[in-house]
């Protein structure tokens, strides 16, 4: 039996990869309900995020993802404020993975598909505030509650934040990477705002960068089928929340480039965010300020960019983490999530081994001595691009 504090994309992965291979599970999450508050809008899901996902949903899940995701082809182009092109990439497709292997997706739709034939598993309103090691190495998590979970493992999959990180590696840090993001969205309602801007703007990701280094991510999501039809067809009894196609909008800038302190960033409302963006991108091509006025008020909210800083090898014991809260990186090179679902898979499948006679500890130190290669690779390419583009700080040295 296997628990695991946090609720996001990257243990809810797990849970349904556990659940599929018949081994126990449950999941805490501290927010009261999945819809508590806002976690992102559009995410790319990479080939390592759809293969895990292949391997840990069930096959009605699974096509139901890839049905709701958007195919927005390989570009992530870069462009200056007057929308000449700075630099072109495309991405290599992969035979046989919805989208080539590179896919829009509505991070809320992707999270309630997760959470589909996990009701009982979820326990909700429930904070960690420790955890104990009993001496025949089975682990309680203890909750703000009152209540408390037992198993053979441990999962600390509770982001950034993360208490689980907090007492087990105290060593490990998460640093401000000097960043301040706002996202929003641009309801594509009409024709006239789905022509709004350029087609070689729409593709996987595009990052167009200003003066002093401040720039806008787009990325659209177009869904090609009504919603609730596709999860009818599919996979009858899984809810989704209705939505239309939408372009996600992110400004950024280094935090001096802000005219206002952080605390005064982060009281703002939707509509003062907006009014911010539109002055931070003043003088920049006309179609790409009429995008950014056309965000939703309703969707905008700002976010501090942090970043964990790579650390040593550990002693593996029956607690270990996942995602965000061992290997946090900024939106660089748009990884995050994909390798918390490539954890999930990875780990999954060193359970399953655990489950079937390979001594328990060994496998969750397989499962670390991997995940720490590929985790941290992608903290530090995050970091590298992430200073060179737009100015992030620079990644502090690994942590022995």
């Amino acid at each position: 039996m296997s628990s695991s504090p946090g609720g996001g994309l990257g243990g809810l992965a797990l849970a349904q990869g556990l659940r599929r291979a018949g081994i126990s599970a449950s999941v805490h999450e501290k927010d009261p309900d999945p819809e508590f508050r806002i976690q992102g809008y559009r995410i790319r899901i990479n080939p390592d995020g759809i293969t895990a996902l292949q391997a840990l949903l069930t096959p009605q899940a699974f096509a139901l993802f890839a049905a709701t995701a958007g195919t927005p082809g390989p570009r992530m182009d870069t462009f200056d404020q007057r929308l000449d092109l700075l630099h072109a990439q495309e991405l290599p497709l992969v035979p046989g993975l919805p989208g080539g292997g590179n896919l829009a997706v509505n991070r809320r739709m992707l999270r309630q598909i997760l959470l589909s034939g996990l009701e009982k598993t979820v326990h909700y309103g429930t904070r960690l505030t420790h955890y104990d090691v009993d001496p025949s190495g089975s682990v309680t998590a203890h909750f703000a509650d009152g209540t408390s979970a037992t198993g053979d493992v441990l999962v600390g999959a509770d982001g950034v934040n993360s208490a689980v990180r907090g007492q087990y590696l105290p060593q490990a840090q998460v640093v401000d990477a000097g960043l301040r993001l706002i996202y929003g969205k641009v309801p594509f309602a009409d024709e006239a705002a789905r022509a709004l801007l350029p087609p070689e703007l729409l593709g996987l990701w595009t990052t167009v960068v200003g003066p002093e280094r401040r720039f806008v991510g787009l990325a659209p999501v177009r869904y090609r089928e009504p919603i609730h039809e596709a999860a009818a067809r599919l996979a009858p009894g899984t809810e989704l929340s209705a939505d239309r196609d939408y372009l996600a909008c992110v400004f950024g800038a280094r935090r001096e480039q802000f005219p206002c302190s952080d605390a005064e960033l982060f009281a703002l409302g939707g509509v003062g965010l907006r009014a911010l963006t539109l002055s931070l991108v003043e003088g920049w091509h006309p179609r790409l300020v009429e995008a950014v006025s056309r965000q939703d008020p309703d969707s905008l909210f700002p976010v501090s960019v942090r970043t964990s800083v790579p650390v040593a090898a550990w002693e593996t014991t029956a607690v270990t983490l996942l995602g965000d809260a061992v290997h946090v990186m900024s939106p660089a090179i748009g990884v995050g999530a994909n390798t918390a679902l490539r954890d999930a898979r990875v780990l999954t499948d060193r359970l399953v081994e655990a489950a079937a006679g390979r001594p328990l500890a060994q496998a969750l130190h397989a499962y670390e001595a991997e995940m720490r290669a590929y985790g941290f690779d992608a903290v530090r390419e995050s970091a590298e691009r992430g200073h060179r583009l737009v100015g992030q700080d620079p990644l502090p040295a690994a942590q022995a």
